[in-house]
């Protein structure tokens, strides 16, 4: 329970971070919001995704996994549609929140990583 916590407020530091980055682009009314996003988002990734994944199989392997950037974006853009406080200016700033999104999560659970040392 712990562990879901830590990636709830983590997800939810991504998604406000990256909303306030892209500025203009991404519109959120505030932090409560950003935790329903996160939320929402983990919840879609977890049931849509892979459906929308095993139905675009040709299509990922013909771009050579490409088009599950397009995924990315249809499922943000869900979000968008889902919940009142939170908007997206079209699919190609869905498209640069889903990049800038994963950036700053990995670079957010880098940092609460601990170095072990080398054996």
């Amino acid at each position: 329970m712990n562990n879901l916590l830590i990636k709830l407020v983590v997800n939810t530091l991504s998604v406000f971070i990256t909303a306030w980055i892209m500025g203009n682009a991404v519109h959120l009314d505030g932090f409560g919001t950003a935790i329903l996003v996160a939320i929402v988002l983990a919840l879609l990734n977890i049931t849509i995704k892979p459906l929308l994944i095993l139905f675009t199989i040709p299509a990922t392997i013909f771009t050579l996994g490409l088009f599950l950037f397009v995924i990315n974006a249809v499922v943000i853009l869900m979000v968008d549609n889902l919940i009142s406080g939170f908007s997206v200016d079209g699919f190609w700033w869905a498209l640069v929140f889903s990049f800038v999104l994963s950036f700053v999560n990995s670079l957010l659970n880098s940092l609460g990583k601990e170095e072990r040392p080398q054996q």
